[in-house]
């Protein structure tokens, strides 16, 4: 069995206690507005989940949740962190967009300098949809993030950026079908992704833990990683755990089921503020490849 080599980043997060959560809309198909959110059990839910974060080494940030913002609670697509450097999101649907506002002023209060690289031209940028893998930034494209933030991304933060394409609407976020372990392993959802995305996605990861649509359906992909203690959603599939365990990974389930009902889980409840690009840095001469390996046009940096 191959040691676990642990993330460079996942110790420290940014979350948002859901003091006004509820589901008034739907954009995106886990949300039905005529099933009523318990609110006391969603913030309950929360604070084991933020507790158990903490027990495991990590520390966690609050932000305060605005009223008009129901979603806020999903700290994941605030923004992409670069060392001490945001690119914060431009969300795809007109009722999150108060949320980058909210946030971009919690980073400038914690000291970070802030970028909104996505525009009404580049189109829609959501932080769910990137992740550092290896030498390269992941980043999809579909439902949420638009193809032409992938190179305004990757000019703004000199880096190489693997590009895949969602086309699984209920996986409608990257971070609901991939999620990192290691420097070698990853859950991964492919049936979420087109064909040359799987391709990509199976050069970035060594050895990935492949789930089907039912598996990542219990949102087992949306979970978040310290060191070597996966935390979960109660009700991830018997088998995922088994093999997370068989690799040495410790895994502790937590019930966050009422926040499910806005479409999102654990991972999209936190957001890293420890992550540094520097490995998927290009260097002078780069060539950032976005489309089919082999078939790209690449763009030098």
């Amino acid at each position: 069995m191959t040691a676990i080599r642990p993330l460079s980043w996942g110790r420290h997060y940014l979350m948002c206690r859901p003091e006004h959560f509820r589901v008034t809309y739907a954009i995106n198909p886990w949300m039905d507005v005529e099933s009523p959110v318990d609110p006391d059990l969603a913030l309950e839910q929360w604070d084991r989940l933020a507790g158990t974060i903490e027990a495991a080494g990590a520390r966690v940030e609050r932000i305060t949740q605005l009223p008009e913002t129901p979603d806020m609670v999903y700290a994941m697509n605030y923004g992409l962190i670069d060392g001490d450097h945001v690119v914060v999101s431009r969300f795809r649907h007109e009722q999150r967009r108060p949320e980058a506002s909210a946030a971009e002023w919690w980073f400038g209060e914690a000291g970070l300098r802030t970028t909104r690289v996505a525009d009404a031209r580049a189109g829609a940028f959501e932080a769910g949809d990137a992740f550092l893998v290896g030498t390269s930034l992941l980043v999809a494209d579909g439902p949420r993030t638009d193809r032409a933030t992938h190179d305004v991304l990757s000019r703004a933060l000199g880096v190489r950026v693997t590009s895949v394409r969602i086309t699984h609407p209920a996986l409608y976020h990257l971070d609901l079908s991939f999620c990192p372990l290691d420097e070698s392993r990853a859950i991964v959802a492919p049936s979420a992704w087109d064909a040359a995305g799987r391709a990509r996605v199976a050069a970035l990861v060594p050895q990935p833990l492949v789930i089907d649509d039912e598996e990542a359906f219990t949102f087992c992909a949306n979970s978040v990683v310290v060191d070597d203690i996966v935390i979960m959603p109660a009700g991830l599939p018997v088998r995922v755990g088994r093999q997370l365990e068989r690799w040495g990974f410790t895994v502790v389930a937590v019930d966050v089921s009422e926040l499910h009902k806005g479409g999102g889980s654990i991972r999209c409840m936190t957001l890293p503020l420890d992550t540094v690009l520097d490995d998927a840095r290009l260097e002078l001469g780069d060539r950032h490849v976005t489309a089919d390996p082999g078939l790209a046009v690449c763009q030098t940096s």
